[in-house]
């Protein structure tokens, strides 16, 4: 602002009511100020700057009608306090507008979720050894960035979220857009979609850093609050037709065998059912799992940990029968251990063919794989209601049942302890009373010959 800015008194209603129609300021620093224009009918206020952006012009901005009856907070009317501090937020704003665009255009909502999606997609092209969209993309694509018509596919409006500047987000933005996600979205993919979105923008803040307000990570933070999941959410349920006998698991593997047999998949379906019947490991798990993790002199299998969590690496080592280790003794021998140990056949069409041809093994890359196979192993096993993560659930409580520590449950299945105890309490609870009752000792005091005498009437 020009030095020879003349400040009057606005800062109480009793001294604004004595000027004259006109305006008058007040200095908030060296290039901005509150200014108050009086009328015939009220007062309004508004904020005036100087712009160091192209142009180096003023610029001002309207903040509403002032309160000039008393100085105390009103719906829809401005004190010189409220209307101060509004002031300094819009200049705070616009300046860091200017700053954020200095190097370009200044990066959006829409701009930190692209470059997101595009590491997690980079991520998922590397572990599966081809090029693949990740889960994160398809959520993002959706409920953030939308997508436009393609095939049976119907076009999804961009939220208004994702045109919203990164510099100048708010946490009122962040939680508009959490309530117009639909209410029949499951409370996990929710919360999963909410981690995609503060990961986002976080990572947008990282690399925008220097041009972004410290302020931001507080309000994503706040904003993106994670959400109370129902534990009965938290992962696929231990319901108690999913509790398998060892009879059915045994069952399941056989069906397993001859599905494999009838439709060719060369004993490889039959192997990765096994081995998650054997280990209780989740797909991805057994899906990296190399050659060298049979430790056949051990008696052993070694199960890559999850990728859940950060800085997670290692493996744990899963005592297997002898029946389990010699049928992988085929996929074996003969290789090298840092291949993968189970992989499946790839089908091609060949040029000018409808036929589907073998082409080449490779490992397999996704739970989806087992979709199709699936629904025919559990009808012939006769549990047509069975879901692949039964296996897992069903290795936990055999766990449990042979009164293993739950500790150590929870380190062979890659999981804690917590989430045992909230998953699985009700066969925790059995396993206890079955401890319980061995400790049972009699307490009734008996003679010494342990024999009840009669005594004779009369005596």
């Amino acid at each position: 602002m020009a030095r020879t800015l003349n400040e009057a008194p606005v800062t109480t209603a009793n001294a604004r009511s004595k000027l004259v129609t006109g305006e008058y300021a007040r200095r908030l620093d060296a290039d901005a100020a509150l200014w108050y224009r009086k009328g015939v009918r009220g007062g309004v206020w508004f904020a005036r700057w100087r712009n160091h952006g192209p142009g180096a012009n003023y610029k001002q901005k309207p903040i509403g009608p002032a309160n000039d009856l008393n100085d105390k907070p009103t719906d829809g009317l401005f004190t010189f306090l409220q209307a101060e501090k509004r002031a300094r937020d819009i200049i705070a704003e616009a300046r860091q507008a200017i700053t954020a665009e200095a190097d370009g255009p200044a990066p959006t909502v829409r701009s930190a979720v692209k470059s997101y999606v595009a590491e997690r997609d980079d991520r998922a092209s590397r572990r599966k050894g081809l090029a693949v969209r990740s889960d994160a993309a398809q959520r993002l694509g959706r409920y953030v960035l939308g997508h436009t018509k393609r095939g049976k596919r119907k076009a999804i409006p961009a939220a208004p979220l994702a045109d919203a500047a990164l510099h100048a987000l708010t946490e009122t933005d962040l939680k508009k857009w959490r309530a117009s996600l639909p209410a029949q979205l499951k409370a996990t993919t929710r919360q999963r979609l909410i981690n995609d979105v503060k990961a986002a923008l976080n990572s947008g803040y990282e690399a925008h850093r220097a041009t972004m307000p410290a302020s931001l990570p507080t309000i994503i933070k706040h904003g993106l609050k994670a959400e109370k999941i129902d534990d009965d959410e938290a992962v696929p349920l231990a319901r108690e037709n999913q509790i398998l006998t060892d009879a059915q698991v045994s069952a399941l593997i056989g069906a397993a065998r001859a599905v494999d047999a009838e439709q060719g998949w060369d004993d490889d379906l039959f192997r990765i059912i096994l081995v998650l019947a054997a280990t209780g490991a989740r797909f991805s798990q057994i899906a990296r799992m190399k050659v060298g993790d049979v430790q056949r002199a051990h008696g052993r299998l070694m199960v890559p940990v999850s990728r859940k969590g950060k800085g997670k690496s290692g493996q744990i080592a899963v005592q297997v029968g002898r029946d389990v280790l010699d049928e992988l003794q085929r996929v074996v021998t003969g290789r090298k251990p840092d291949t993968r140990l189970l992989e499946r056949w790839r089908f091609e069409q060949r040029p000018g063919g409808i036929e589907w041809h073998r082409a080449d093994r490779g490992p397999w890359l996704s739970s989806s794989e087992l979709v199709r196979p699936w629904g025919e192993i559990r009808q012939r096993a006769g549990l047509p209601s069975a879901i692949p993560y039964a296996l897992r659930h069903s290795s936990i409580v055999r766990g449990i049942r042979a009164n293993l520590p739950i500790r150590l449950v929870a380190a062979l299945h890659d999981t804690s302890v917590p989430m045992i105890e909230r998953h699985y309490s009700k066969w925790i609870v059995d396993g206890l009373e079955e401890l319980a009752a061995k400790a049972i000792v009699p307490l009734v005091p008996q003679d010494s010959g342990g024999k009840v005498i009669i005594l004779k009437s009369g005596m």
